[in-house]
């Protein structure tokens, strides 16, 4: 079975170019990932929590980067293709989990769904720019949760 993925939005925006500070190797492995996205086993919840998100930082237009056509293709997919799986997650009221399928954790708010999202559909995690995930390396080992840096140089602090 193909390995399913959830992507952090500092992805697409990365591809994008625009407003990032990811290295050009970093912003070209982010293109040569999302470029793809038609081939590639996606998850997102179906809160669309994910797709809130996404639409706070990329274009439906689909343009002017990759990052975008990425967006404008889960979008528009989201519903009908057979490669983008959209899960359960459900909010907690307790702030030290932040959804009911993770357990106590410090990571930062914005994170969490997307951790969440890969527990439920057992997928690996996508991240460029964030070391939040790096940080959290733990917490992802004991929920068997597998990280994709792209862009390792922008992995730590």
């Amino acid at each position: 079975m193909p390995e399913k993925l959830v992507i952090d939005t500092n992805v697409a925006i990365s591809a994008n170019g625009v407003n990032t500070h990811a290295s050009w190797a970093c912003q070209l492995a982010c293109i040569e990932l999302l470029q793809h996205c038609k081939k590639l086993h996606l998850a997102i919840d179906k809160t669309g929590l994910i797709m809130d998100e996404y639409q706070r930082h990329l274009s439906y237009a689909g343009q002017p980067g990759v990052g975008d056509m990425f967006f404008k293709y889960l979008h528009d997919n989201q519903y009908s293709t057979h490669n983008i799986l959209m899960v359960n997650i459900t909010s907690s009221d307790d702030d030290r989990k932040g959804f009911t399928e993770l357990p106590d954790n410090h990571l930062d708010m914005s994170d969490r769904k997307f951790l969440a999202t890969a527990v439920v559909a057992k997928a690996t995690l996508v991240n460029a720019t964030d070391s939040d995930w790096t940080e959290q390396s733990g917490l992802l080992d004991d929920l068997g949760i597998a990280i994709k840096q792209l862009c390792p140089e922008h992995s730590c602090k």
